[in-house]
């Protein structure tokens, strides 16, 4: 018996106790409480900053949000056994939201199960029972929500749908699930004050951290959904109308060749659809969440970022990096490489060293993860990262663009001419068909695709 099958025998219930929101003069405090019966209670938290006039009191639509939050974090502590059996005991769901729910789960977990080795069934992997409901008492409140909340991750892709967006004279203010340096200076670049920068604290039960310690099951979550449901709770404290992810068409690419497994799930086009219909249907709130990038890959996107180089010395997106403070470029995971790597065409080999601090390009120990971004291994990297044919176009540019300098290659570019994979004949066609490309799966409202279009003829 494997440890999946173990755990779920001897852990056969997971509970969602209970939700409390508590206000103070300037901030809401929503605590839950999950438990493994017999094994172990975990109390994780939020704080979201409220504007003086706002309270939640009586409010049925926040109470929505606030539970809605909760089922996105339980996910993060039911992993560590996967009980087959999650039983939510407050909060309320019909037949139809415990199906979204479990398809979230089973979807947002690909990478998990993957890497775990395990098995799972979607339609068997966990039962949910509901047994709560709302307070009779509770009401929705009539709201007229104006302007845009963009979350900001301080990479390059926030930081262009803030540029584009403030530079288009929209009313934006920033969002972010705790501080981090590059996210403020990518607020400041872009001309906005840091109290445009609205900051909610995500408190983490670290005694999740000892299960995992002792061997309990430990791997992805679909993170961006507790991004999703955050920032719906901070639009609505704020009465701001648009939530503007920055989220991209190649995100919507499976991690494993042949199967549905995508890290990246929760920023797809599909989750994108599924949340927006469920904000529709079960929260109403009268926002509006979209991603106003979905159009884009991600080798557009780098194209139209490097047009704004103030930018440069100030964006991150490391996830190992975002661990320290200030948040840095590690210089040796799958997503430093391959950021480099989308830049390439764009920037000197000494620019890509002064911005990651190193010369990854040449650095025999990036091998690996090279070969999986370019499509040479049976998965790519299990990171936020571009679609193989854009990586292979960024390569074969940077490469052509070094050639006709008469620059000596980087290690890894040598390569991927030895591996015969580079092919100048069909360079300027694949270039001309990326650049010109706008996918039409996207829920961008009419004045957003106007601008995001505009901007596009400006830089591409």
């Amino acid at each position: 018996m494997g440890k999946y099958e173990s755990f779920r025998e001897q852990y056969p219930v997971f509970v969602y106790r209970s939700y409390k929101i508590t206000e103070t003069d300037d901030s809401i405090e929503i605590s839950y409480v999950f438990e493994f019966p017999d094994l172990a209670k975990f109390e994780p938290g939020w704080t979201f900053k409220k504007p003086a006039g706002f309270t939640a009191k009586g409010d049925l639509t926040f109470e929505r949000m606030a539970f809605s939050l909760g089922m996105a974090e339980a996910v993060s502590y039911w992993k560590a056994a996967c009980s087959p059996e999650f039983r939510v005991e407050c909060g309320e769901l019909d037949d139809e939201q415990i199906q979204w729910w479990k398809k979230l789960w089973f979807m947002g977990l690909g990478e998990l199960f993957f890497v775990n080795g395990i098995n799972a069934d979607r339609d068997t992997f966990v039962n949910i029972t509901a047994t709560g409901s709302f307070d009779s008492a509770l009401s929705e409140t009539v709201r007229q929500p104006k302007g845009c909340l963009v979350p900001i991750g301080g990479g390059k892709d926030s930081a262009l749908t803030l540029e584009t967006l403030v530079n288009a004279g929209m009313e934006c203010r920033c969002y972010s699930i705790n501080k981090r340096h590059s996210i403020i200076d990518t607020v400041t670049t872009a001309g906005l004050p840091e109290e445009a920068l609205i900051i909610s604290q995500r408190h983490f039960d670290r005694s999740l951290i000892e299960l995992n310690n002792k061997g309990f099951i430990n791997g992805h979550t679909p993170f961006s959904s507790i991004v999703a449901f955050s920032a719906e709770i901070t639009a609505y404290i704020n009465g701001l109308k648009y939530i503007v992810l920055s989220n991209e068409s190649s995100a919507n690419e499976s991690t494993v060749v042949g199967q549905e497994v995508n890290h990246q799930y929760s920023k797809s086009f599909e989750f994108e659809q599924d949340f927006h219909s469920y904000e529709e249907k079960y929260l109403h709130t009268g926002q509006y969440y979209f991603s106003f990038l979905r159009p884009l890959a991600e080798f557009q996107i780098a194209k139209m970022f490097v047009s704004h180089r103030k930018y440069l010395p100030v964006f991150r997106s490391c996830n190992l990096g975002s661990k320290v403070s200030p948040d840095i470029w590690c210089g040796e995971c799958p997503k430093c490489l391959f950021v480099s790597l989308i830049l390439s065409p764009f920037l000197s080999l000494s620019e890509l060293n002064d911005i990651f601090g190193r010369d990854m390009l040449n650095e025999p120990n990036m091998k690996e993860y090279f070969i999986e971004l370019i499509g040479q291994s049976e998965h790519k990297p299990f990171e936020c990262v571009g679609s193989i044919d854009e990586v292979n176009l960024a390569v074969s540019l940077a490469i052509r663009k070094l050639e006709r300098n008469g620059e000596e290659l980087p290690l890894l570019f040598e390569e991927y001419k030895n591996r015969g994979l580079y092919h100048p004949e069909t360079i300027d066609s694949l270039n001309d068909e990326c650049c010109g490309s706008f996918n039409e799966q996207n829920l961008l409202p009419a004045e957003f695709k106007k601008i995001l279009k505009k901007e596009m003829e400006r830089l591409l």
